[in-house]
């Protein structure tokens, strides 16, 4: 072809400028999807430390059974590589290897599992160790039903399913919902002295357990201001004279009326005890996905005591 007989290509702004702009999204698009590759999944603990995860965890294990049952509650449980000693729920987890527990973590054996992760409690002896061979160690504590649709969320985005830790917390919600509409109404405001730690301690207004039971409409004999889980003498119990006594099945009823002034007390007179077997008394003290299952358990013993005379 003749040199001569090219045209040459009339130049328009217009046309160059979206050509430009064409360019520039596509690189855009292009840059955008790279760095949201490669970023991964940044998550923030319990001790405001940022975990950054390449991908969502595909090794995990679990110091904790709250969490462990948090994890197989968001069917991730086949992720699942190594367990502390306590962890109990699902069943399938029993046949998984035990790194110890809480305080006594077994540092060699969770590393030779090769997890991605690494699940604890804020205060655990065991994240730093595990950090300084390079471990990712997430640490979540919850210790109200806030915290523990917080957690639930968190462990969602750590194995790359955002959003499902919120659908299961309403789904607990729902149920907490309909646990109270079953609560004999005779039952609702009463006073509950719910022990912990064999006598020990109890539950009080500001634990979990007592927003839980808040929620089901039932009153608490200890007051939040006290602490989640204070300690508690005989005479303060004696003092409260709580309407029901909820306990682990371990303590024996008659042991309790033996303690100073308990006899005389009108939960003790007229047998308002709620005895939980030892399976059932573990998910009331997790603050995990069985909160629901808690609340039944507790609504199923009031109505098994029947209606409170005054």
């Amino acid at each position: 072809m003749n040199s001569s007989t090219l045209q040459p290509f009339p130049f328009s702004p217009s046309i160059a400028a979206r050509q430009v702009a064409k360019a520039a999204a596509f690189v855009a698009l292009g840059l955008g999807a790279a760095a949201s590759h490669g970023a991964g999944i940044r998550l923030e603990d319990d001790r405001g430390t940022t975990v950054e995860l390449q991908a969502p965890a595909k090794r995990i294990v679990s110091l904790m059974p709250s969490l462990t049952e948090t994890v197989c509650a968001l069917d991730a449980c086949d992720r699942l590589v190594g367990i502390d000693r306590h962890a109990n729920w699902p069943a399938s987890v029993k046949g998984l290897p035990q790194v110890g527990g809480i305080d006594d973590a077994n540092v060699e054996r969770i590393l030779a599992l090769k997890p991605d992760l690494v699940l604890l409690r804020p205060r655990s002896r065991a994240a730093e160790p595990l950090e300084r061979l390079g471990l990712k160690v997430l640490a979540l504590d919850a210790k109200t039903h806030a915290d523990m649709r917080r957690v639930m969320e968190t462990l969602a985005r750590a194995t790359g399913r955002p959003g499902a830790g919120e659908a299961y917390w309403r789904k607990l919600d729902a149920g907490l919902d309909a646990a109270r509409a079953r609560v004999p109404a005779g039952w609702q405001g009463r006073r509950v002295y719910f022990e912990v730690h064999g006598g020990m301690a109890a539950a009080s207004e500001s634990s979990f357990i007592g927003e839980t039971l808040a929620r089901l409409g039932l009153g608490n004999a200890v007051p939040g201001t006290l602490g989640p889980f204070p300690k508690m003498s005989p005479e303060f119990v004696v003092r409260a004279n709580p309407d029901v006594l909820m306990v682990s099945a371990l303590g024996e009823i008659s042991a309790m009326a033996s303690r100073p002034g308990w006899s005389a007390m009108s939960a003790i007179q007229r047998g308002r005890v709620c005895s939980f077997a030892s399976a059932r008394f573990d998910l009331m003290m997790r603050p995990g996905p069985r909160l629901d299952e808690a609340a039944d358990a507790i609504v199923g013993c009031l109505a098994s005591l029947g209606e409170p005379r005054p």
